[in-house]
């Protein structure tokens, strides 16, 4: 299908959409330096005005409106104001609505955080599909998580697949909870060894010793918090099995910070998924008693992004590392993307 992107961010609904077969006609992005590695990457230069000020003949016809509108205003790490007035992000929605009824586009894909489902007692998601089942269009959705998609983070979400009447409708959801062996994202040259599968894909220990076994250089973070190592592992319960150095690895949530909690946990157990990527936070790493944050590599690859992937802007300028981690944390993460793909209509 032909499709139009909205809120592209740097692209991982694309990726995922062509990587099944779908063809992207037009995007729409208004922060720049997100659809300046947008452009970086597909070569293509996404519109950068302001959606609410596009009119509905500006956007090309399509089979498909794909996109993960603003979600801050439903998370539950933001302040939760959905569809109020004085955060505008959350009406963003009815952009969608208003492009979704001028060109009477047969299929719809959205994304948001899971935080939509029970927002407001659940009135909020109500308004979304009552919104769209007067707009003539049929719905499905499921909270899926992409650990359970090759990648080693906890990270759930809600999709949305609708069809306007009159059109087939597809059979979509749900998901299995296995993860097809074909999608693995291709790695870069220095990681070619085989992967090492667990439940939900890839480890977290496999992840991240790939990038630095043997390199103790690179483990320590700034002298002001090299000592949270010790008190860290002091109050986490348990190691469980061990890596291939032998050493438990723990994914840490914001090293800098030592009040920051995820759901009340500040580490995760010995390879467990890491914490959810977001913009705000910088999450972190401890193999051993040695701490260090995730490389912007390694929060692409838990995003399943392609190596790289946010470390240049469309001029040549090389990102800088705080960009890469805030553009990581707001992407989809690409694999989850595909295996929905697969099942949408040729």
């Amino acid at each position: 299908m032909k499709f139009i992107e909205l809120f592209a961010g740097i692209g991982g609904f694309r990726l995922g959409l062509e990587k099944a077969g779908h063809e992207c006609v037009w995007a729409n992005e208004f922060t720049p330096r997100a659809a300046s590695i947008y452009e970086h990457n597909f070569k293509h230069k996404p519109d950068g005005r302001d959606i609410r000020r596009i009119h509905v003949d500006d956007v090309p016809s399509a089979d498909l409106l794909v996109g993960g509108f603003p979600c801050a205003t439903f998370s539950v790490a933001g302040r939760r104001t959905g569809f109020g007035t004085e955060d505008t992000r959350g009406t963003l929605f009815f952009e969608i609505c208003r492009i979704l009824s001028g060109k009477r586009i047969p299929y719809l894909f959205l994304e948001n955080v899971k935080g939509l489902l029970n927002h407001d007692g659940g009135r909020t998601f109500g308004v979304i599909v009552a919104s769209l089942d007067e707009l003539g269009y049929d719905v499905q959705w499921e909270c899926l998580n992409s650990k359970n998609f090759g990648v080693p983070q906890n990270r759930e979400r809600v999709f949305i697949v609708g069809n306007l009447r009159g059109h087939p409708r597809p059979k979509v959801f749900p998901v299995g909870r296995s993860y097809a062996e074909d999608s693995v994202q291709h790695r870069g040259e220095q990681d070619q060894e085989p992967r090492v599968r667990s439940e939900g894909g890839l480890t977290i220990g496999t992840l991240c010793h790939r990038l630095y076994k043997g390199d103790t250089n690179n483990f320590y973070l700034a002298g002001q918090i090299r000592g949270q190592a010790e008190q860290l592992e002091n109050t986490t319960a348990g190691g469980g099995s061990t890596t291939e150095s032998d050493e438990s690895v723990r994914a840490v949530l914001t090293p800098a910070k030592e009040k920051k909690r995820q759901r009340g946990r500040r580490m995760k157990e010995h390879n467990e998924p890491a914490f959810t990527l977001t913009a705000q936070d910088r999450h972190g790493l401890m193999v051993g008693s040695r701490l260090r944050r995730f490389t912007p590599l390694e929060c692409e690859r838990l995003q399943s992004l392609p190596d790289n992937w946010t470390r240049w802007y469309a001029d040549g300028s090389e990102v800088p590392d705080t960009q890469r981690y805030e553009r990581c944390g707001r992407a989809v993460t690409v694999n989850v993307i595909y295996e929905i793909a697969k099942r949408l209509p040729a």
